[in-house]
């Protein structure tokens, strides 16, 4: 019996192992293609000698214009009132005004913006109950937006997506006012808050984004793909606004769970250019970017992740497409490789643990274990070769940015990325099954969010 049993574990150990490894190849070389892209690109720009930007030589509107930030609320009364009014102290007298989107069943969200008592600010409470969604709630700024340009004779040049936790930085607007007269499109990066509570769940966030929005990013817009918004710390143009409004009734749309990163790529498709930038504030000075605090715990991370994977990874297939363009469609697979790698994932770490435990029985027995073959041995080697690559990857961009002991940390936080993963692509699957078989609307699936008590310096 227990010869039956170990032949069976043998076996199902083996096909784990085999279709882990060739999983984890074909991810490895994906990631090592970007890297060796983005190490490329900064060999070329070192070779030809271009200077990072400072301070003295940030790009300047030609002609400055009124900006319009959309922030969507349902339930932030623990947030917004802090994060507007270190928005208003950041922009300063820049020429901008503050739509945040209430539900009338929220009264302690649409009090906490009343509080903030600001010219700058203009509360916008809908008629529906909420939540609905996220791409609703910007919709009826849309639209409140245009009737106050009517009342008041005049125009915003652009809108800017900003969520109720973003710690928004002061450069921003100049920044998007001058860029967005090139581009219909410009997003700034995201740079996740250190949780000192939370060092491994939120941590896994101040990893990823490290990586995506130092590397990823980069690489996309030097291939000439699409540059998918955040959602928050991006600019839209006017035109393109218009042209999304034209195209579908209303600028964003309420049936997707991902609007903001599907808007980029619609945006692409239109032919609408795009950019990624990072600009340093000044000489030795961080990098001008949108600051938050990210999920802290297991269950609020693994829900948001679930939602991107949802929106983005399941939905996305049908509702999008694949573009045009070989650099398109790769950048696209690799944004909907998510589920993919965590079922590789899933079967690794299952295969991991059977195994000693395969080995463990089999000596208890005086049975040795039946080697590998050769071609999977070799799937091993190389695939440990492309995983010690991916740690040093990612250790030299979280070093760069948050220091050496963070880009040490990052490290073993590899295993809470994966663990958060693999559970958001079950809820995610679960979800969109759910969604394609009762045809329901996407809602609101948000997390609870924290703003700092001290803002981290520029």
């Amino acid at each position: 019996m227990l010869l039956t049993v170990l032949d069976a574990g043998n076996l199902v150990v083996r096909e784990l192992t085999l279709f882990s490894a060739i999983g984890f190849l074909f991810l490895g070389l994906s990631d090592l293609g970007v890297d060796l892209l983005y190490l490329w690109l900064r060999l070329k720009r070192l070779v030809q000698g271009r200077a990072r930007f400072v301070a003295a030589t940030r790009p300047r509107a030609m002609q400055p214009g009124r900006i319009a930030i959309f922030i969507p609320a349902w339930d932030e009364s623990a947030v917004i009132g802090a994060m507007l009014r270190h928005a208003i102290r950041a922009f300063g007298d820049s020429d901008y005004a503050i739509y945040v989107g209430c539900y009338p069943n929220d009264p302690a969200t649409a009090e906490a913006v009343r509080a903030v008592a600001s010219d700058k600010v203009r509360l916008v409470v809908g008629t529906r109950a909420g939540p609905t969604c996220k791409a609703d709630c910007l919709n009826s700024l849309w639209r409140r937006m245009r009737e106050d340009e009517a009342t008041e004779g005049r125009r915003f040049k652009a809108i800017v997506l900003h969520d109720a936790e973003d710690v928004v930085h002061s450069a921003e607007l100049d920044i998007f006012d001058a860029l967005i007269e090139r581009f219909d499109l410009v997003q700034l990066p995201v740079l996740p808050l250190i949780d000192e509570r939370s060092r491994w769940i939120a941590g896994h966030y101040i990893d990823e984004f490290a990586e995506a929005h130092g590397k990823e990013m980069v690489v996309r817009e030097a291939l000439g793909a699409s540059i998918p918004s955040a959602g928050v710390g991006c600019v839209i143009s006017r035109r393109a606004i218009e042209a999304l409004a034209a195209a579908h009734g209303v600028p964003f749309d309420p049936g997707s769970l991902t609007e903001d990163y599907e808007i980029g790529l619609r945006l692409r498709a239109a032919g609408f250019p795009a950019t990624f930038i990072r600009l340093p504030a000044g000489k030795g000075a961080p990098v001008i970017a949108t600051r938050e605090y990210f999920p802290a715990t297991l269950s609020a991370a693994v829900a948001q992740k679930a939602r991107w994977m949802t929106g983005i990874a399941l939905a996305g297939w049908d509702r999008l497409g694949w573009g045009s363009g070989m650099a398109e469609r790769w950048m696209r697979l690799r944004d909907r490789q998510s589920v993919l790698a965590a079922l590789v994932l899933f079967a690794g770490y299952c295969a991991l643990l059977l195994w000693p435990l395969l080995l463990f029985a089999g000596w208890s027995i005086g049975r040795a274990p039946e080697p590998f073959s050769r071609p999977v041995l070799i799937l091993l080697a190389i695939n440990s070769v492309l995983l010690l690559w991916r740690l040093g990857i990612r250790f030299g961009f979280v070093a760069a940015i948050h220091g050496w002991r963070e880009g040490v940390r990052a490290v073993p936080r590899v295993v809470t990325a994966n663990m958060v993963a693999m559970m958001a692509a079950r809820r995610a699957v679960t979800r969109y099954v759910t969604m394609l078989w009762t045809g329901r609307a996407a809602v609101w699936d948000k997390t609870a969010h924290a703003f700092p008590d001290q803002i981290p310096a520029e």
